[in-house]
């Protein structure tokens, strides 16, 4: 296991540090500096604060400055393709005008002729028709354009709002006469040219400051707020609310000090009013809200995915991993997140999936559907970055990738999927593609383990589709060589994380990742909305292990058997030592009976009837074939009709039974070959070999992929005092 990193290993340096005739102390993170952190006896009081703040969450923030930028910039791109196709459909209907244009524009120079119009386009004093030179319709444009967009204008035209205004007509500020031509002069032969350039004029397209609004519902001291800030050069500012009035005070301070007060506004409330009040004033929305409470962030989303533009970011942090990850308090756990976890080492991967279920019904209410960019088990708490769109129609492939698991968490841990809907493909009679939604099938399991024919319990229900989007994970990754690690201490943990997170998605049917480091500016794919996650899950080796009384495989050697089989496998970030596999269970197992038949058997009398392993070990190899030849001699002795036949029976089935152990030449067989109804047999002709070459991952960078606590006191640390 590699090293934390040294951030991770040294608490933050603080200083005493002056200002507005006072003393604090200061911490720097990022580009932002924190000050006052904690108040009156915090020292003798310990972890007592009067403004929460935990320097181990330091990862938390780094991480999401990076996936906000990330969003931020692929953001940018999709808004300057809308604007550059409104330009180009605005340019061509300027050339071929339509029919009501033509009109309007005929019945517009016409009335400047019938009034003796002295300048067409407001070229004149303002005592001139100016106000009458925009026709309706580009007010009526005006009224519905996003104020968000990239502006174009074009050489001594004054800048609107609105990106089509002037389509007709513009208003200039040049009114002198330059020819020494007459008003009359002017007046006629300036109509048609006027027209003309009205309707033909090239535009330069000239920027505005598109919004990017952040919300920061629970910001405390502001430290996240101000990170933003500074770090993302898309943002325009941030809202950095509380509901403790220090908190606020804290926040208020610390914007003062870092000279950025104008862009972070500090707000004094509940959370929740201040989401559902902004829904009020559609204007108003967020372009990011991030939820970062102390336990749960549930009771937010409703507000929180309301409170976004079409197509925003929400970041969440829950820390309640002794509700959404364990089967300790299963009426709390379906009480915050509508499901219930399960026991065993994959409860951390179901809690982020109960997680994604409760964000994906609360968006789902309003026709909003999402999308996981990024979903990690990090530490003590769970952190996701979704994507919120208005789609009713890809709301409707929830039920399809919501799923319910059979889990046999007490007796040899395997597990299956059912889901609780099926989407299937269609094709019309054009070609085209459409999908039909109908009731899943059940129960895809029994009440008992195919396995070892122990009870199984339900868990769920959970999100079942892709935890991550591999073209987002891999444009943040592509950001980290760029970086300062003076500013950002946590790179080395942030790169390990997320290439574990990019081999988990191997299993995806996504399009094609870009080249990394590719310099072309294009947006980062949305996934399929009907695509499950096809291998939800992972084993232990360790735990498969311990179920069958044996020593522990070493990966390499487990892996190089799946290998040779022609399964693929990789990693899960959520807990070290796992591996996930496209293979299914009943291959699992036949390698482990493998495993203990040809590299180290098991102690006898160490399984007894009763256990887990006992059952497994019955469809062993060797066990099967004997019960095979067993079978055989029996008929040899009721079918025998003389003495010779029985004794060359006998001899033919004593023949049989001495070649019991040898190792079996069958061909490999791929996955979807095995059939239920078979499947025993098919598996015992698997030639098993653990080539640990064929195993080996290929020697690379060393990462840091799982951390240990690097300090004591490593988690939440304690609430701080809420000051109203």
């Amino acid at each position: 296991m590699s090293p934390s990193n040294n951030a991770s290993k040294n608490p933050p340096v603080t200083h005493e540090v002056q200002y507005k005739d006072k003393t604090y102390e200061k911490v720097r993170e990022g580009l932002a500096d924190i000050l006052n952190l904690q108040s009156g006896d915090s020292k003798k009081d310990g972890n007592k604060q009067a403004v929460f703040y935990n320097p181990i969450q330091q990862f938390n923030r780094d991480l999401s400055v990076l996936a906000i930028r990330a969003f931020a910039e692929d953001l940018a791109i999709i808004r300057r393709a809308r604007h550059e196709r409104r330009i180009e459909k605005l340019a061509k209907d300027g050339k071929r005008g339509t029919k009501r244009k033509r009109e309007q524009l005929a019945r517009h120079n016409t009335a400047e002729k019938l009034n003796g119009n002295k300048k067409l386009g407001g070229q004149g004093t303002s005592e001139g028709p100016e106000e009458s030179t925009t026709p309706q319709f580009a007010e009526n444009i005006e009224q519905s354009q996003c104020q968000d967009e990239i502006l174009p204008t074009t050489s001594n035209t004054t800048l609107t709002s609105d990106p089509l205004a002037g389509e007709v007509g513009h208003t200039t500020g040049n009114s002198s006469n330059p020819n020494g031509h007459t008003e009359e002069q002017q007046s006629a032969d300036g109509n048609a040219a006027d027209a003309q350039h009205d309707i033909e004029q090239t535009r330069t397209p000239t920027i505005k400051t598109p919004q990017f609004r952040i919300l920061d519902a629970l910001s405390a001291t502001g430290l996240r707020a101000l990170r933003y800030v500074k770090e993302i050069p898309q943002v325009t500012s941030v809202t950095a609310n509380d509901i403790s009035s220090s908190a606020t005070a804290s926040i208020k301070l610390n914007a003062e000090y870092n000279g950025i007060i104008d862009k972070v506004q500090p707000t004094t409330g509940d959370a929740k009013s201040l989401m559902y009040h902004t829904i009020a004033h559609t204007k108003d929305l967020f372009s990011v809200i991030d939820l970062d409470p102390y336990g749960t962030a549930v009771p937010f989303l409703d507000a929180a995915v309301q409170a976004l533009h079409d197509g925003g970011l929400l970041c969440v942090t829950c820390t309640d991993a002794g509700v959404f990850a364990s089967v300790g308090f299963p009426e709390k756990t379906f009480s915050q997140y509508g499901g219930i976890s399960w026991k065993g080492t994959q409860g951390h991967e179901a809690g982020l999936r109960l997680i994604l279920n409760a964000v994906a019904t609360s968006a789902a209410r309003y026709g909003l559907a999402v999308e996981p960019l990024l979903s990690l088990n990090i530490d003590f708490y769970a952190r996701l970055f979704v994507r919120i769109r208005r789609s009713p129609a890809d709301v409707k492939f929830l039920a399809s990738k919501t799923m319910i698991v059979y889990n046999c968490d007490h007796g040899c841990g395997s597990f299956s999927t059912q889901y609780l809907a099926q989407t299937k493909e269609r094709e019309d009679k054009n070609g085209g593609k459409f999908h039909t939604h109908s009731l899943a099938q059940g129960p895809s399991a029994t009440p008992f383990c195919d396995h070892c024919g122990f009870k199984t319990h339900l868990a769920g229900p959970m999100w079942g589709g892709p935890l991550h989007n591999p073209h987002f994970v891999t444009k943040v990754l592509d950001m980290l060589p760029n970086l300062d690690k003076e500013v950002y201490a946590t790179i080395p943990r942030i790169e390990g994380m997320l290439t574990l997170t990019l081999n988990e998605t191997l299993f995806q049917e996504s399009p094609q990742l870009s080249p990394s480091g590719s310099n072309e500016a294009t947006p980062i794919i949305s996934l399929d909305p009907a695509l499950r996650d096809p291998h939800p899950f992972f084993f232990n080796p360790s735990i498969l292990a311990r179920t069958l009384h044996c020593s522990v495989p070493s990966d390499a050697a487990l892996r190089g058997a799946l290998h040779g089989l022609g399964y693929r496998t990789t990693r899960s970030h959520t807990e070290p030592g796992s591996i996930r596999t496209d293979a299914p269970w009943r291959i699992i197992w036949e390698i482990m009976r493998e495993w203990v038949r040809q590299k180290h058997p098991i102690k006898v009398g160490s399984l007894k009837k009763g256990m887990a392993g006992f059952e497994i070990m019955k469809n062993d190899r060797s066990n099967r074939q004997l019960e095979e030849k067993k079978e055989g001699l029996k008929k040899v002795l009721v079918e025998s009709e003389n003495v010779e036949s029985l004794q060359t029976g006998i001899e033919a089935a004593l023949f049989r039974l001495s070649k019991i152990g040898t190792d079996a030449d069958g061909d490999k067989v791929q996955d979807g070959e095995l059939q239920e109804g078979n499947a025993g047999a098919l598996c015992h002709d698997l030639k098993v070999e653990f080539n640990e070459r064929l195993g080996r991952e290929v020697a690379g960078k060393k990462m840091v992929r799982y951390q240990m606590n690097p300090r004591p006191d490593w988690g939440p640390m304690s609430k701080a005092k809420v000051d109203l």
